[in-house]
């Protein structure tokens, strides 16, 4: 299940681990800009799309789709879900969003230039996060597998199991697809995962513990939330209900 919050992160060196039997390389982020946003937003997916930020945002009745001002953080435009929906994560392929349901067993797909509702389709697993490499839908369960993908009948194609070190790393939320990996919040952690695709291996671990303070924190307030704004190469980090979305430099320790 997803939380709130955003960083963008400019890369400064290469992230490829050559070897994947290596530890993984361990990063920090320094902050290079920061951004309102809505402490209201129980943050559980992210994304740009034209250089536009979007957001779906969790809770039983209060589940939306959102299209968001970056300098403001308030919504441009917005879809809501009935009741019965807990909204999670959300991409988009060929102008088409897909957005998960948590235990609901759904998957909504909107036209994002209109909002408009297309179709719905069937996920066998509870939803958690879901991004894309342009052609499969990349998704997380909340357990330590990654599934992925045929958009169109949502069927699975392969899944990845991620370990770090040979340690399984199980509740993976929020994703990502970055340059070719995947980056993945981790339920309750403050830090981010960057896996390898073809094998699941951990590569990189993204330490993110100072963005937000845990004395400024309820429990619900997590970190949760990647978006990556392909255009310019910067990275967006962000958590549920946290009133900041940041952007990011990632720092080799």
């Amino acid at each position: 299940m997803a939380l709130l919050l955003s960083v963008p992160i400019i890369f400064t060196g290469a992230l490829k681990v050559a070897n994947a039997s290596q530890k993984p390389v361990r990063y920090r982020v320094k902050v290079v800009a920061n951004y309102p946003h809505n402490t209201s937003s129980f943050t559980q997916g992210l994304f740009f799309h034209n250089q536009q930020l979007y957001e779906t945002t969790g809770q039983y009745g209060s589940s939306r789709f959102l299209k968001i001002d970056i300098k403001t953080g308030n919504p441009l435009t917005s879809a809501t879900f009935p009741e019965k929906y807990f909204a999670e994560g959300s991409t988009v392929i060929n102008g088409k969003v897909f957005i998960l349901t948590w235990m609901e067993r759904v998957a909504f797909v909107y036209d994002i230039a209109t909002f408009k509702p297309l179709k719905t389709l069937f996920n066998p697993r509870e939803g958690w996060g879901l991004t894309t490499d342009g052609n499969q839908l990349i998704m997380s369960d909340g357990s330590d597998n990654i599934y992925f993908i045929d958009p169109e009948f949502f069927k699975e194609s392969r899944t990845i199991k991620v370990t770090a070190e040979g340690r399984k790393i199980s509740q993976l939320n929020e994703l990502e697809y970055i340059k070719g990996e995947i980056w993945a919040n981790v339920f309750g952690e403050d830090n981010i995962y960057i896996i390898d695709p073809d094998n699941g291996k951990v590569k990189g671990i993204v330490e993110c513990k100072d963005l937000m303070p845990q004395w400024q924190r309820t429990s619900e307030m997590v970190l949760n939330g990647i978006a990556f704004e392909a255009e310019s190469g910067k990275i967006y980090i962000t958590g549920k209900l946290w009133p900041r979305l940041y952007q990011v430099e990632l720092i080799k320790k």
